[in-house]
């Protein structure tokens, strides 16, 4: 197999394993209204949940180095959307009366989801030109924002039609299809594994010692922001234009998913820009400029703004906001040593799952003392920009 050739299965297998499992991380706070039904529960349950599988996902990043450089990536990946099918299939046999069992559905989910970007970073930095990384990257976490999208689109529908348990059986059973589709292409793509790598309940720390690395704990701290910035986005946008500008639930939903979609293209596009301009560090900081403006100009919305001008604003909310991360995993994966991109990758991304867990509550809790969201969005937009502009300043060192 050509190198072009290995570095195109490359990512379109990774692409692939990224959707399905942003699917199944989807899958529950898509189906909540009816979940939360079955069970008897407060939708906003689902809060937690998402916070489990976040959770576990930070511990399986971080541990998953050993195992990635041991198996391999594509085999390390199989294992993953094992574990997110089983993941699933537990929700589908939950016990009405046992909410507990849907927590630690979560967690197992969490654990099959965390591994995912190490493992893709350690393939992907070994089969991709290096003046392509940026964009590759990004064009393969454009998974993330496509496999939620995908979710919304045919879940609801299947399980209006069979009902959720059987909705997320559907997806199960594609998880099992996509992993034995990829044992075909296992072997020339875990080329690089290494057998005789011992592991041990020691090494689950380890790559954190990566992090003293100032580059990568500066891309980790980086990440953190950003990925709050996103989280909270996402969480509290419909929230915000019903409850504020009170917009009807359809047109907000609508507004989360142009501010969705703009994200998938900017991740393409500030990939393409990072390799054109050859400056990671300093396109990461403009799209954080960017989007503490966005998150500004959306905290001072009005009512009486055009909805069109609303929309545009979200865009390019969500074009920054969730474009930022192909050009930060490339990054993190150019500054680790050979053939440490997964263990690298991990450390980076347990910091960078820890904004993810602690932005949401942050930003509700902040709202409730202020009885106001636009605070919220105008402090996010505020860190945004102070974590772009440190980015700016200290990037010649």
């Amino acid at each position: 197999m050509t190198s072009a050739r290995l570095a195109h299965v490359a990512l379109g297998a990774t692409l692939a394993i990224q959707i399905f499992t942003a699917m199944a991380g989807a899958a529950a706070p898509v189906l909540a209204p009816a979940i939360a039904a079955d069970f008897g529960v407060d939708p906003r349950w689902i809060g937690a949940f998402v916070g489990i599988i976040y959770l576990g996902g930070m511990t399986a990043s971080l541990a998953s180095g050993g195992f990635i450089e041991r198996y391999g990536s594509i085999r390390v990946s199989q294992a993953c959307v094992l574990v997110c099918a089983a993941g699933l299939a537990m929700m589908t046999v939950a016990p009405v009366d046992s909410p507990a069992w849907l927590a630690l559905a979560a967690l197992v989910l969490g654990v099959g989801y965390g591994p995912i970007t190490p493992a893709s970073s350690h393939l992907l930095a070994r089969t991709t030109a290096p003046e392509r990384m940026s964009l590759t990257f990004s064009i393969k976490q454009t998974g993330v924002p496509a496999g939620a999208a995908l979710s919304g689109a045919l879940l609801p529908t299947l399980a209006e039609i069979a009902g959720w348990r059987l909705a997320i059986a559907l997806l199960t059973a594609a998880g099992l299809v996509i992993a034995a589709v990829a044992q075909p292409i296992r072997g020339a793509l875990d080329a690089d594994r290494r057998p005789g790598r011992r592991l041990s309940v020691g090494g689950v720390l380890a790559p954190l010692a990566h992090l003293r690395t100032r580059a990568v704990r500066r891309l980790a701290i980086v990440g953190l922001a950003y990925s709050s910035t996103q989280m909270c986005l996402t969480s509290f946008l419909v929230v915000y234009l019903a409850d504020v500008l009170g917009y009807p639930l359809g047109r907000a939903g609508l507004a989360l998913s142009v501010a969705t979609l703009a994200g998938v293209a900017g991740r393409i596009a500030w990939g393409s820009v990072a390799d054109r301009a050859g400056a990671p560090l300093a396109t990461l900081a403009v799209i954080g400029a960017l989007a503490g403006v966005s998150a500004a100009t959306l905290a001072s919305a009005q009512a009486s703004w055009p909805t069109a001008a609303i929309l545009l604003l979200v865009a390019a909310f969500g074009a920054t906001a969730i474009g930022w991360n192909g050009v930060q995993l490339a990054e993190v994966a150019r500054r680790a040593p050979p053939g440490a991109a997964g263990a690298v990758t991990g450390a980076a991304s347990f910091v960078t799952f820890s904004g993810v867990v602690m932005g949401p509550p942050l930003f509700a809790a902040l709202a409730s003392a202020t009885g106001s969201y636009r605070v919220s969005f105008a402090v996010i937009g505020a860190t945004s920009a102070a974590t772009a502009g440190w980015l700016a300043w200290t990037r010649r060192g």
